[in-house]
């Protein structure tokens, strides 16, 4: 049978503990030989068949103890509180990988690598970002707060740009990176302080990324 027609597409903002380089992007093991972070999506255009979710802010959480082809992990999702119901099952779909292709997305990888997914919260997500920039601050009430900014050359001071290209990758095709920085309760806790920080345009469809 075939998959729901979906696509999403907006500004991504994430942080997870790992190096500047975050040794994951590379096929490698990650910093500390576990991975845990989140990321936040801005939707400017989106459908989940005939609903629309342009506008809308998505956010996901996650953690594994050890690298993430090993499983074990958990993941939450956060979806905008101002979803009405059919958005908020879609996009709830769409985070835990459902009507994707197998393997097509890192939402569904993420899904496949979890032992436990928790129930999606529903709340404000007040989201700021500037792609180029390499800024960005997430506040979700009660949950999460993170910011991000440029890697700042310890020799001249100023701001160092740099990105990854993955032509082939099931998240993003090109990201800025830069320093992040976290904290966020509840089921999944973090604590990052100036680790990897990732800033992409997303666009992901059930097929996979869409170029």
């Amino acid at each position: 049978m075939a998959n729901i027609d979906w696509y999403v597409e907006g500004i991504e903002f994430g942080n997870c503990n790992c190096v500047y380089g975050c040794p994951c992007q590379f096929e490698d093991v990650p910093t500390d030989g576990l991975c845990k972070g989140f990321e936040v999506v801005r939707i400017d255009k989106g459908h989940f068949g005939d609903t629309k979710l342009d506008g809308l802010t998505v956010a996901l959480l996650y953690s594994w103890p050890g690298p993430i082809y090993e499983g074990k992990g958990q993941i939450q999702a956060i979806i905008d509180e101002r979803a009405d119901e059919a958005q908020r099952a879609a996009l709830a779909t769409i985070l835990y990988g459902g009507e994707t292709d197998e393997a097509a997305t890192h939402w569904w990888v993420f899904h496949a690598m979890s032992d436990t997914v928790h129930e999606p919260l529903f709340k404000a997500i007040e989201f700021s970002v500037d792609l180029e920039g390499r800024t960005a601050r997430v506040d979700i009430p009660g949950v999460l707060e993170s910011t991000g900014r440029p890697i700042m050359s310890p020799v001249s001071g100023d701001a160092h740009r740099v990105r990854i290209d993955i032509p082939n990758g099931i998240e993003f095709e090109q990201a800025e990176i830069g320093s992040a920085s976290t904290k966020a309760t509840g089921a999944i806790e973090l604590d990052l302080t100036d680790s990897y920080g990732q800033w992409s345009v997303l666009r992901h469809s059930g097929g996979g990324v869409v170029h």
